[in-house]
């Protein structure tokens, strides 16, 4: 990227200066005021051109640091009001470059956000323009690019974390088990343990697994119709013996019948993740209700608890990878801390949305809002075929 952006940036450079250069020799031919080019209040003939094309911000300023020609982004970055350069940052550097003539690269954070953010990061090229003291100013938007590397960063760490943590118990209790090999009890206990800490290794491989071909939002290679009923039964039967564990009754209600557009394998793995989580985070001997609705053009399938709820500061992060409310009730339940980030990548896989509403002490309910099948949800009775319901 910063490759990219230097080699733009020559590229601009050096065409500017041609025309400039060919503004020069050819000015005696044109009617261009020859005071209004030395003091550097017009712009040769082209370089408007030039800049109207450019992606980034650029900027052109005169010999008195008044701005000659800024582009529409660099005005909507709050970089130019008036004809005023109001990063004092590159205010300096376009000083300094007019002075020594030297081409400048930076970085700067500019307040005054853009779409939301606090800050903007940029990359800027500074370079002379001509020979009556104008300078050019060219600034990169990265403020995304260093977004989408923290966030591999912390991904990568966080990975590595948890894979650490199964992989250093397997080693410990292999070592245990062999220096306890005379003890029969000891060994089975230990095989138990190990069992377990090779099925969590399991679960975070095979969620990271579906989570790199879901996270990119792309749209559903071979959708199908899919029948909402058969999928929840599918995702309940894969929690029944969690749930019994604990005494948690799970409940399916609301209008059967209910179809979608899309893929019937991640629409379980979405729901049966839902489920796992509330049935980790309720009391005993509690309810887990999965109710179904028509919503107009789209299906709403709702997985409500009556666990210890979230707090309200972690409502925005709970669909982050790895993120979790209680750490130390997840990792012993055996979360990866992938689940709600798979939920939503799978919503956006079918061009739905997932959403929660949760008080602590009052349990959470989990929404999936999907577009229906044919563009309106309706019932579709068991007794008639799905393709005769066309």
């Amino acid at each position: 990227m910063a490759m990219s952006f230097a080699a733009l940036a020559g590229f601009v450079v050096g065409a500017l200066a041609v025309l400039f250069y060919r503004n020069q020799i050819e000015a005696p031919r044109r009617a261009v005021a020859t005071d209004d080019v030395e003091t550097g209040a017009a712009l040769p003939q082209g370089v408007a051109s030039v800049l109207a094309v450019l992606p980034s911000s650029a900027v052109v300023l005169d010999a008195h640091d008044r701005v000659l020609r800024a582009s529409s982004a660099a005005r909507a970055f709050g970089l130019v009001k008036g004809d005023r350069l109001m990063a004092a940052e590159l205010l300096a550097l376009a000083r300094q470059v007019r002075r020594d003539g030297e081409i400048r690269e930076s970085e700067i954070d500019v307040a005054g956000h853009k779409f939301g953010q606090e800050t903007t990061n940029f990359a800027v090229r500074v370079a002379p323009l001509g020979s009556y003291g104008q300078v050019l100013v060219l600034a990169e938007d990265q403020t995304e690019r260093r977004r989408v590397e923290a966030v591999r960063r912390d991904f990568v760490a966080n990975v590595s974390h948890e894979l650490k943590t199964p992989v250093g118990a397997l080693s410990l209790l292999a070592e245990t088990i062999q220096d306890a090999a005379d003890d029969p009890e000891a060994v089975s206990r230990f095989a138990g343990r190990m069992q377990h800490e090779a099925a969590r290794l399991n679960y975070l491989i095979q969620d990271l697994i579906t989570l790199s071909r879901i996270q990119g939002a792309e749209p559903i290679p071979t959708p199908g119709q899919v029948t909402i009923d058969e999928s929840i039964h599918d995702a309940i039967d894969h929690c029944n013996t969690k749930a019994a564990a604990k005494d948690i009754t799970l409940v399916f209600g609301g209008t059967e019948g209910l179809r979608i557009w899309g893929d019937d394998e991640l629409l379980v793995t979405a729901l049966r993740n839902l489920i796992d989580n509330a049935v980790a985070y309720s009391p005993e001997h509690t309810r887990v209700v999965v109710s179904v609705r028509p919503a107009g053009d789209s299906v709403e399938i709702s997985v409500s608890d009556q666990g210890i709820g979230i707090p309200e500061e972690s409502l925005e992060r709970i669909f982050e990878r790895f993120f979790r409310v209680d750490a130390a009730r997840s990792r012993a339940t055996g979360g990866t801390g992938l689940g709600l980030a798979i939920v939503k990548h799978v919503a956006a896989a079918h061009a739905g949305e997932v959403s929660v509403w949760s008080k602590e002490g009052s349990g959470s309910t989990f929404t999936l809002r999907l577009p229906a099948f044919g563009g309106t949800a309706v019932a579709v009775p068991p007794s008639i075929p799905l393709e005769a319901a066309q």
